[in-house]
């Protein structure tokens, strides 16, 4: 247990550098290469294109990384349990956490009692529960559709400058060995193998995020946790779709989806308690 916990404890310190790392990355090759590489130049008809796409850009990764920073601003931490409780012998989960009672959960990451807990995120360095699950959420969208867009202009910027061709749907799949393999024969430059690996970056972190984004949509749709629902409990939850996720994206809604900002009051402890079991 000790070797899994120094484990756990590592990648929560690597995850966050590594999306810092990967975000640092994206906003340089899309404002020095990209951008400047396939508007070279631009005259009048192009100065709406290259704005277009430089906003566009802007207003994605202003999302995901606002959203981001509400996460961790956010902490779904009991305000009314600050005391280190001890694990019981008959405790089910003795790996990141453990389960206590009415919805509370004691994350040894964290070493917090969580409220409503769902999971911890390691690219945040906390847990995810009822006060930050709306801009995880978010995050995850914006995250996915920063990639996404990242990647659509890296195959673009690739296309221009090294003539590579992806008219073949296998080009994609046997680009990553061929670079490696092209680099070490001193064929090409890093910056192409560089750029290569940023493709498949952008490609993982953007299916993951999605993933995660639907997968957590349709729990709160459901009244249902990621703890709950490894555990395999069913959640007696008569509130309608609709309602649970107004509980978590609030009345003004449509103003979360373009802005980072609160949208929804913070639960309360006693009341929402109920909900869990």
């Amino acid at each position: 247990m000790f070797t899994r916990m120094l484990k756990l404890r590592l990648l929560n310190a690597v995850a966050p550098a590594y999306f810092f790392a990967a975000t640092t990355a994206t906003f340089i090759l899309h404002f020095c290469l990209f951008i400047p590489t396939i508007f070279p130049n631009p005259d009048t008809s192009l100065r709406s294109s290259t704005a277009l796409h430089a906003t566009v850009f802007l207003f994605l990764m202003f999302n995901a990384l606002g959203n981001y920073i509400m996460t961790i601003k956010y902490p779904a931490e009991s305000d009314n349990e600050i005391a280190i409780p001890v694990c019981s012998p008959s405790c089910s989960d003795k790996v990141d956490s453990h389960y206590l009672l009415n919805g509370r959960h004691f994350c040894k990451l964290c070493r917090k009692v969580i409220f409503r807990r769902d999971h911890h995120c390691f690219f945040t360095g906390n847990c995810i529960g009822n006060k930050n699950m709306r801009y995880f959420i978010m995050f995850c969208i914006y995250t996915s559709c920063v990639c996404m867009y990242s990647l659509v202009l890296g195959v673009a910027f690739l296309t221009v400058e090294y003539s590579i061709s992806f008219e073949n749907p296998l080009t994609f799949l046997t680009l990553l060995p061929l670079s490696t393999a092209y680099f070490f024969m001193g064929t090409i430059p890093g910056l192409q193998l560089f750029l290569v690996l940023m493709l498949y970056v952008w490609l993982g972190i953007g299916l993951v995020c999605a993933g995660f984004c639907c997968q957590q949509v349709l729990l709160v749709a459901r009244g249902q946790t990621w703890c709950q629902m490894q555990r395999g409990e069913l959640v007696d939850n008569r509130s309608p779709w609709r309602a649970n996720l107004k509980d978590v994206f609030g009345a003004r809604w449509i103003l979360g989806l373009i802005l980072p900002v609160q949208t929804v009051e913070m639960y309360s402890e006693d009341t929402d308690g109920l909900k869990q079991d």
